[in-house]
């Protein structure tokens, strides 16, 4: 493919014998590189059996004879599956051969190429922790639940479609964070005050914002000519909740030009500042 035009929409597929994260995280960074490029993208993991790669390959030459051409990321570890997924006419990038054979040729003998070793399902309490993470993070979205809500490392509050549910999940499953979020509605947006189930832990809150324009479009998807999607109504939940968030000093992130890699990356360098901020208050207190 010489290139795409401004309206193509690409394409792209994640493809794993296991999870697919590692096909995913690796993907999505070079992919947001390219913040002008429509993506579509789609998660084929637990792809077992050459017979399985093989339904994949159809799959993929059917839409690779489509009008736009796919790109398509591999992390098979398993080398039949591999060699049966890079029989595909879309262009692959096979990640997993790449970075394998550079660090076996730096470390001068072979890896295991076991897909289970790829995604670090060895290290059983990391992965037990991180599944516990995105179960304690499915129930607390969108306030849907307050139990246990102390458990929470991060709790993200924003009227809603401003983007807490994606960002999340990827705190959960990419760092093993136990999230909470909360939609502002107009009864918490009229007061003077944040929820008072979020105010024991403001600690742990980050407040997620984004322009007028964005979450009109966004809406309007949703609920077509709706008051919910008109600008005044955006306009005014936006700026209500700014202020909440000011009055109570929380951090604040505009979801409106990041991806949610960005929007997690900032959430960890506060907790981490926040948490050397802490740790250092003791001894700034004492003297000699």
């Amino acid at each position: 493919m010489n290139g795409t035009t401004e309206h193509d929409v690409v394409p792209v597929f994640f493809l794993s014998d296991s999870t697919g994260i590692s096909a995913e995280t690796m993907g999505n960074a070079l992919l947001i590189q390219f913040p002008d490029v429509a993506f579509e993208r789609t998660l084929i993991p637990f792809i077992h059996t050459i017979d399985d790669a093989r339904r994949v390959v159809e799959m993929l030459d059917e839409v690779a004879d489509g009008p736009v051409t796919p790109l398509v990321f591999t992390t098979a570890a398993d080398e039949g599956v591999r060699a049966e997924l890079l029989t595909t006419r879309a262009p692959i990038i096979d990640l997993f051969e790449t970075h394998m054979s550079r660090v076996e040729a730096v470390l001068g003998r072979p890896g295991m190429r076991q897909a289970a070793r790829l995604h670090g399902v060895g290290d059983i309490k990391r992965y037990n922790n991180r599944m516990a993470a995105v179960e304690f993070t499915i129930e607390h979205d969108d306030g849907q639940s307050v139990r246990a809500l102390e458990k929470a490392d991060v709790v993200l509050l924003a009227p809603s479609r401003c983007g807490k549910t994606p960002t999340s999940m990827y705190l959960a499953l990419q760092h093993g964070l136990f999230v909470a979020n909360y939609p502002l509605v107009d009864e918490d947006l009229e007061g003077s005050d944040l929820p008072e189930v979020v105010l024991p832990y403001l600690d742990r809150c980050f407040g997620l914002t984004t322009t007028v324009e964005r979450l009109s479009r966004i809406r309007h998807e949703r609920r077509p000519g709706s008051r919910y999607a008109s600008p005044e109504q955006c306009r005014w939940e936006l700026r209500r909740a700014e202020d909440l968030f000011r009055g109570h000093r929380l951090p604040v992130i505009d979801s409106s030009a990041k991806s949610v890699e960005e929007i997690s990356a900032l959430i960890l360098q506060t907790l981490k500042s926040s948490a050397r901020s802490r740790a250092r208050r003791p001894q700034e207190g004492t003297r000699p």
